[in-house]
């Protein structure tokens, strides 16, 4: 499942595109467009410069604005920068689970097929294709 975190993220980057002008944006602009905290927001940006998705500016004229075009960001690497692996089972959210039925399991190929499907999809949908230019 994908968390409040992870969606207004994704909401955060579509206002960067939408509102982009070549200028910073004000987080408080962005939280008041988008009805969320300017408080949860400051939290989720950070690590989206951390990550080197977008860039930010402090003082007068500061902001947040995108690294790259918006066709050049994939849903999937948003996502998963925030929200970490996406995977449907724990045996296939990280390489150290350790399960003693991964020999034997009758579901796993199942789980591996979804996430393979999830994967694909997310990652085959660009940031340009979720708002109207």
């Amino acid at each position: 499942m994908i968390s409040t975190r992870g969606r207004y993220a994704l909401r955060v980057m579509i206002d960067l595109a939408e509102n982009e002008n070549g200028k910073c944006i004000p987080l408080k602009d962005i939280a008041q467009r988008q009805e969320i905290s300017k408080k949860y927001l400051e939290i989720i940006v950070k690590d989206m410069v951390s990550a080197g998705l977008i860039v930010g500016a402090s003082g007068k004229g500061g902001g947040y604005k995108l690294c790259r075009k918006p066709e050049e960001y994939t849903v999937g690497e948003i996502l998963e920068l925030i929200e970490g692996k996406l995977a449907s089972v724990a045996c296939l959210a990280s390489e150290d689970f350790e399960c003693t039925r991964k020999s034997i399991c009758k579901t796993l190929p199942l789980w591996e097929e979804f996430d393979s499907l999830v994967h694909d999809f997310l990652y085959g949908k660009k940031l340009s294709d979720l708002y109207d230019k």
